[in-house]
């Protein structure tokens, strides 16, 4: 990153960026999210400190282990999938889960980023809006 960002103002951006994010450290625990007042998938603070594979649906352990894996082997730096996800009390949301391996300056693997965002909005859009429009 090129300039020096204080706490608090590090603090409220990963709280403004439009998507939700949890990170997994180099033992598959884990170790922080953001608390996006918009989080699709809500988490307990007890589940600081877990394993990942404790986090994730039994019929999708195979593939987190095959990601995580191939992540820490460095044989792949991202995936990327997409759901829908029927809302309570609208139509079907579009939701993007992408997955970036974390690495040091000297290559060595640090954990595993996951970014999820709602598309549905983008998806929707058509021809331009200009700033302030």
């Amino acid at each position: 990153m090129i300039g020096r960002l204080s706490s608090d103002l590090l603090d409220v951006l990963l709280e403004t960026l439009p998507v939700e994010f949890s990170i997994v450290d180099h033992n598959d625990k884990v170790i922080a999210w953001n608390r996006h007042g918009s989080r699709l998938f809500k988490r307990p603070e007890n589940v600081l400190g877990r394993d990942v594979r404790d986090c994730h649906p039994k019929a999708s352990l195979d593939k987190v282990e095959q990601l995580l894996e191939e992540m820490k082997s460095g044989q792949r730096e991202m995936a990327r999938f997409w759901i829908d996800i029927k809302s309570e009390s609208g139509p079907v949301q579009k939701i993007l889960i992408d997955y970036y391996a974390l690495r040091g300056s000297g290559g060595q693997y640090l954990g595993c980023l996951e970014v999820t965002r709602n598309i549905s909005e983008i998806q929707s859009l058509k021809g331009e809006k200009r700033l302030l429009d």
